[in-house]
């Protein structure tokens, strides 16, 4: 079941699809800059002189974070590549739908990246076991903040949208 609009809106269906099109583009943009920052940065550290000193579990989480990065790079790109080829073509809905599951997707490569990041960035300060209870932290509040708190929310909301046409109907 799609939520519907909010009831204090009084905006056509066409008018929604603008408005969520032009917020969801708005959001990645955010995101978008501070990935590519990352993804540049990540290309630049195995030309280091240090990097040939990194352990082998170290590369392994240096090569998460990279390609989290990439992946997240793709996938937040993704929505502006799918506006331009569509411009104009009466594919607004489509492109909401499939530019927020590409934004989600974009968000979990970002949290990967960063969860892989701390991993790297703990061990070689920290050593490993402090290392792994950071990246745990750090998953955590990720998946807390990124995910619990508004599926939690959305969750409330739906209830209380069921509520409501229960009473009406």
């Amino acid at each position: 079941m799609r939520p519907g609009p909010p009831p204090d809106r009084d905006e056509t269906e066409t008018e929604r699809l603008d408005r969520n099109l032009i917020e969801l583009l708005q959001e990645v943009r955010v995101v978008q800059t501070g990935v590519q920052v990352l993804f540049a940065l990540l290309l630049a550290v195995p030309f280091s002189a240090r990097f040939d000193a990194i352990t082998g579990f170290q590369r392994g989480a240096y090569f998460a974070c990279l390609i989290g990065t990439l992946a997240a790079s793709v996938l937040l790109i993704a929505p502006m590549a799918l506006h331009r080829i569509l411009f104009r073509m009466g594919q607004k809905e489509y492109m909401v739908e499939v530019s927020n599951r590409l934004a989600l997707g974009g968000l979990a490569s970002t949290a990967v990246a960063m969860v892989a990041a701390m991993l790297l960035v703990s061990d070689v300060m920290f050593g490993l076991g402090v290392a792994l209870a950071i990246a745990l932290a750090t998953a955590a509040a990720f998946l807390g903040f990124w995910c619990a708190l508004p599926l939690r929310r959305r969750r409330q909301v739906l209830a209380l949208r069921r509520r409501a046409r229960a009473r009406r109907g």
